[in-house]
């Protein structure tokens, strides 16, 4: 029966599938393989049996043949050849001045191809680096770019976690990773702690976010009020890890209730037992304490009531609005007192207090009085004698 065969061609590359035709290969095993860049030599890391019906041609391709020593021999002089690249390519690139960082060279496996990885903030103009390639190698040269993401990859470092970063270790694609990953998780959106070796978001961020996204959409609105069996409570926030809710009740208790029990309790009337919970606070605010806002207002109509009588008719309604004084009983006998028992203004300088004319009301409009009480009378200038 044939095999399915799952082949890496280095540690961090992705995995490829071929059919093992009428080879009997193990796991761990090297095999040769026609790929479109030529003949490959890759690892076996995977095997699992094809079914009955599958045709080998149909689905993968056939391996070419099983590895031997000669191949293992020529795959450690690439090794070499490639360390010896590296080194040269990196002469040429400070020669030349290139904002460039090398990364990494890859051999093919017959010498058909050397691909040279770098990065760079931006283009570069590499024509006559490689030109000193070729020149030195007399074979296809290649000069990739690649992303700071792959570089890591590509490298290997130890994470935040104290591990093997994911991309080196698992990762063969990469997810693309936002912030608002970050919110919805609760985390602080410091950059150290939710950035990775490669100075990007943490690639973590994306594997926990579908069992996230499922949790907040049953979840309730965080910060917003409820009417529950308990009576009206407010949503305070949510533990992911424990499947909980923090709501506070009217009592300003905090209470942790699962989603289950929400589920259960939300949108529906207030049990009896909070009902009579609520009855003695509500009568105990009635007997003691502030007044009523009923009361307070007739209160305010009765004292309303009685300044407008104590108020002359031509006065009424023109003036300016007599003001409420609760400073003390004395000040409001003053002002209730008729204006006939009040006392004459004394003379000033000698000048006799200039009264109203006959027939007309000795109290003045309240125009009068504003003006007065806004601006000082002007005096006038008397000629001077020559």
């Amino acid at each position: 029966m044939s095999q399915i065969l799952g082949v890496k061609f280095n540690d961090y590359g992705q995995v490829y599938y071929f059919a093992s035709g009428p080879f009997v290969v193990r796991e761990g095993q090297h095999v040769i393989v026609k790929t479109d860049q030529g003949m490959g030599l890759g690892k076996v890391i995977l095997i699992r049996q094809a079914p009955k019906e599958e045709d080998d041609n149909e689905g993968h391709k056939t391996i070419y043949r099983l590895a031997n020593e000669k191949d293992m021999e020529s795959i450690a002089e690439n090794e070499a050849l490639s360390k010896d690249a590296f080194k040269f390519c990196r002469k040429c690139i400070s020669t030349h001045k290139l904002g460039m960082k090398l990364v990494d060279v890859e051999v093919f496996f017959d010498r058909s191809k050397m691909v040279f990885y770098f990065t760079a903030p931006g283009r570069i103009d590499f024509r006559e680096l490689i030109k000193d390639l070729v020149r030195e190698y007399r074979t296809r040269i290649e000069l990739r770019q690649i992303g700071v993401r792959h570089e890591t990859q590509m490298l290997g470092a130890i994470g935040n976690c104290g591990q093997m970063c994911c991309c080196r270790r698992f990762m063969r694609k990469f997810v693309p990773v936002t912030i608002k990953m970050a919110k919805e998780q609760n985390l602080f959106l410091n950059p150290t702690k939710i950035s990775g070796i490669c100075g990007r978001l943490l690639c973590c961020l994306s594997f926990e976010q579908e069992g996230y996204e499922e949790f907040h959409r049953m979840c309730p609105r965080v910060g917003k009020k409820y009417t529950t069996s308990l009576g009206q409570v407010k949503v305070l926030r949510s533990n992911f890890f424990k499947k909980t809710l923090s709501l506070l009740t009217e009592k300003f208790e905090e209470r942790e209730v699962s989603i289950d029990e929400w589920n259960e309790i939300v949108n529906k009337p207030p049990s009896e037992e909070t009902l009579a919970e609520a009855k003695p606070r509500s009568q105990r605010s009635k007997r003691g304490g502030k007044p009523s806002k009923s009361d307070d207002s007739r209160r305010d109509t009765k004292r309303d009531k009685e300044q407008s009588e104590d108020k002359d008719g031509g006065s009424r309604g023109r003036g300016k609005p007599k003001r409420s004084d609760k400073s003390g009983s004395d000040k409001r006998d003053r002002k209730r007192r008729p204006r006939q028992d009040r006392p004459e203004k004394k003379e000033r300088d000698g000048t006799p207090d200039r009264s109203a004319p006959e027939g007309k009301s000795e109290s003045r409009s309240g125009d009068e009085k504003s003006k007065r009480g806004r601006r000082p009378r002007r005096r006038r200038r008397r000629p001077s004698k020559k």
